[in-house]
């Protein structure tokens, strides 16, 4: 169950990453979204104040870099949604700062009611 919830809050993360990419063609999966966030689910159920894991970070650009597509944006989106529906234990002011903390531009706030259609 805390993989279950710590992917989901991965990919909650994500999504926030992807709305902002160029578009492109390409298919991003769940799977990629799950392990690419994954380092950032101990941060984002925290109340820290320290900086982000690096390896939370590197997978936030890296899903930003993958995610070109209106597709992609979407499907990314749509597995966030799905696997934070179950997730009661997550940080959401902590999870809106991640963004900023791994130096990655991202002009929508963090959230598990976001509307994938408009990505």
């Amino acid at each position: 169950m805390a993989r279950s919830m710590s992917l989901k809050l991965a990919c909650v993360v994500v999504l926030y990453l992807l709305v902002d990419a160029p578009l492109a063609q390409g298919t991003i999966r769940c799977d990629q979204v799950k392990s690419s966030l994954l380092p950032c689910v101990g941060y984002v159920r925290g109340n820290n104040a320290r900086p982000a894991p690096p390896n939370c970070c590197k997978g936030i650009i890296s899903l930003k870099s993958a995610a070109r597509t209106r597709l992609d944006r979407q499907a990314a989106c749509k597995c966030i949604k799905s696997l934070a529906a179950d997730i009661s234990d997550i940080n959401y002011s902590i999870a809106a700062r991640l963004p900023g903390q791994c130096h990655v531009d991202i002009p929508y706030k963090i959230s598990p009611s976001i509307d994938c259609k408009r990505f």
